[in-house]
């Protein structure tokens, strides 16, 4: 074995050693040695429930429609729809012409694609104006580097145009030859957008904007009336977009209204205005008009001023109506507006504690829109909401063959109070006849960064926990934006820690409420949930039983302090440089891997991915492994880091049940559950 190798770190005239620094190295094998080692060990605390990790997988199986077809979607005079049969892991992709009774083409097969790899994903998915030529594009092992492709629909052929190295986003221009795609920095950052004519040679693509600011991300949209390719290069807290007229593809791209710091911004056109939805003066963000060509600042004209209860998430605009997606009180909600405006109205919903979230809705003439409605206790719908007559139709509804009940289920919301007195929402489910007597197993969930909601959503799988006896909680915790945009600024930087103070104020909640115990009190989280894993056991170990830490972010300092892995000085606007003393210091009295102390830490599993862009597979394996030299307890500490995938796990259904049923044996194991 080769000597392992303690590195130094030195900052703000401190030396700080990492004796686990060496784990970062992939290509050295004695850390594949190592992560094997891990995995076999998990492999070997897994056996006494073997038999429970194949009836849970059983029971998810169960609950899936191993055959299925999604809603046809109308785009122009074609339907799109995806469907998948039993057996398979992955989607046919098809689409029919100007009926949903016509004879079906099959665009792709991703059972035929995914053939001789261990990984597969389709990333874009995008047909050109005329629907005779599609572009897709693949990644074969988990890193999100896709490589595209484009097909002839008509003749089946592929043709010789291959672009590697893109990101999600791609946008046709309407002379139906012309592409946009972006391509990855060495640090998988989208920094470039190219232009690409089909059958001209990739290696000529132009390079139409490069962004050169680190902390920008470069995404490609284009607009709902086809008229503009919009570019935009976006911060954690400023953003730009440039605008190209997709009639003219083979123009030069012009700024909309500039970039100034701190100024966030979205870009939408209707009826020779640019729609301009920012947050100048406006932290619930604002609507505003612009003439298209002329959209400097001052130019602009407020249509929708800001609300200090009402968060601004986002618009669609059709060629008769406007919907509005806001958030309030913690709820998200859908508002109609005719741009006349004679009809102004919000889509009602059938629950107090719900998820809703629009479709594609691709077309520009649309009278009727498309959303999904969920709850903790409601499956997945699909509904056709008619903007006129406010009719909804409901298209489909997720299907659960082995049986289901929601009458059965019950769900609540209630309040938690943090240390400084701010109410954090926390939705729970459980089975009819659950008790709150304190004996309970419960499993509580929370993310809280980057301004990510963590919605009531419904969850097959999970009915084998509720089944056994546990509710299910969502803490509704600072660093999302569920509560508005405040709730985002005041779980980020140097007031980081609220986000972690609130689940342990959601986590004593619960127990003072008698729905569970510390000692069967499980808690989750994954990528930056997976940082909140493992703060709060640091801060509060003798609170938790059980810790699903997902992917985490946990060795927080050291990854921030190094500006040449991925996604670091992106993320400088999310947690705060440590060249800064202030943030360097902040960061390091959470950062999980830093405060690992002797404890008696609850029982753990980590997951991570070798491929992982987002979080390396070495911050779950240093962080285990320093947790190791210290714990003074006898609970269950094991990893597993997937060998052939990336941050979001296994691809194929089939696979990522398999995972879930394994987390769930493992969280079930330490409850004392073993049926």
């Amino acid at each position: 074995m080769a000597k392992k190798i303690a590195k130094s770190i030195t900052q703000h005239g401190e030396v700080r050693q990492d004796p686990y620094f060496w784990l970062r190295d992939k290509t050295n094998p004695d850390v594949i040695a190592h992560l094997e080692a891990e995995n076999r060990y998990f492999e070997t605390l897994m056996k006494p429930v073997a038999e429970l990790q194949k009836t849970l997988f059983s029971e998810m199986v169960g609950r899936i429609q191993e055959t299925d077809l999604s809603v046809p979607e109308r785009k122009d005079d074609y339907f799109y729809y995806t469907r998948i049969e039993k057996g398979q892991n992955y989607q046919l992709y098809c689409r029919k012409y100007e009926t949903v009774d016509a004879r079906e083409v099959l665009l792709l097969d991703g059972n035929e694609l995914a053939k001789s790899h261990k990984y597969f994903r389709i990333g874009n998915f995008s047909a050109s104006p005329s629907h005779k030529i599609l572009a897709y594009s693949t990644d074969t092992d988990g890193d999100e580097v896709y490589t595209t492709y484009f097909k002839n629909v008509v003749t089946g052929e592929l043709l010789p145009d291959q672009v590697p190295n893109v990101y999600y986003g791609m946008a046709w221009g309407n002379d139906d030859k012309t592409i946009f795609y972006t391509t990855l920095d060495s640090t998988k950052r989208p920094f470039r957008v190219h232009r690409h004519v089909l059958g001209t040679p990739v290696s000529s693509d132009q390079i139409v904007f490069e962004e050169p600011d680190e902390r920008y991300y470069v995404e490609l949209t284009k607009t709902k009336n086809s008229k503009y390719i919009l570019i935009t290069a976006e911060s954690k807290m400023t953003a730009e977009v440039f605008y190209l007229d997709a009639n003219a593809p083979g123009g030069k791209v012009a700024s909309v209204a500039g970039r100034r710091p701190g100024v966030l911004y979205s870009v939408h056109h209707h009826n020779g205005e640019f729609l301009i939805l920012h947050n100048d003066k406006a932290l619930n963000f604002e609507l505003a008009t612009a003439k298209a060509g002329d959209s400097a600042p001052e130019k602009w004209k407020t249509l929708i001023p800001h609300r200090k209860d009402v968060f601004l998430e986002g618009i669609e605009a059709y060629k008769d109506w406007m919907t509005l997606t806001e958030r309030e009180n913690g709820l998200r909600h859908v508002r109609v507006r005719r741009w006349d405006g004679s009809e102004d109205h919000i889509v009602a919903m059938p629950e107090p504690v719900y998820a809703i979230q629009l479709a594609g809705n691709p077309n520009y003439d649309a009278r009727t829109i498309r959303f999904n409605y969920q709850s903790l206790v409601t499956p997945s719908s699909v509904f056709d909401y008619e903007l006129a007559t406010r009719q909804r139709t409901l298209k489909k509804q997720q299907q659960i063959p082995s049986g289901y009940d929601s009458s059965q289920y019950e769900s609540e919301r209630t309040f938690a109070i943090a240390s400084d007195g701010q109410r954090i929402p926390v939705a729970i489910v459980y089975k009819k006849g659950f008790r709150k007597d304190g004996k309970a197993p419960l499993l509580l969930y929370g993310y809280g960064s980057y301004g990510i909601n963590s919605e009531a959503t419904f969850s097959p799988a999970r009915l084998s926990l509720l089944d056994r006896g546990f509710a299910y909680a969502i803490a509704t915790i600072r660093g999302g934006s569920e509560m508005g945009r405040h709730w985002y600024e005041n779980g980020k930087f140097l007031a980081k820690k609220n986000t972690f103070t609130d689940f342990i104020a959601a986590a004593e909640h619960l127990v003072k409420g008698k729905y569970t115990q510390p000692q069967r009190l499980a808690i989750m989280g994954g990528s930056a949930g997976g940082l909140l894993m493992g703060a709060v056991v640091n801060l509060r170990p003798d609170l938790f039983h059980t810790v699903l830490a997902l992917v985490p972010f946990v060795d927080v300092l050291n990854t921030m302090s190094d500006a040449t892995l991925p996604l670091t000085v992106g993320e400088y606007e999310e947690w705060g440089n440590p060249d800064d003393r202030k943030f360097y210091d902040y960061i390091k009295s959470y950062s999980p891997y830093d405060n690992v102390k002797p404890a008696a830490y609850p029982n753990i599993l980590a997951t991570g991915g070798l491929n992982d862009p987002r979080v390396p597979f070495w911050e779950p394996a240093k962080w285990v492994a320093k947790i190791r030299t210290v714990k003074t307890d006898k609970n269950l500490l094991a990893m597993k880091i997937n060998m052939g995938a990336g941050h979001f796990g296994k691809s194929g259904r089939y696979a990522a049940l398999e995972e879930t049923a394994e987390q769930y044996a493992f969280l079930l194991m330490t409850m004392g559950i073993t049926r």
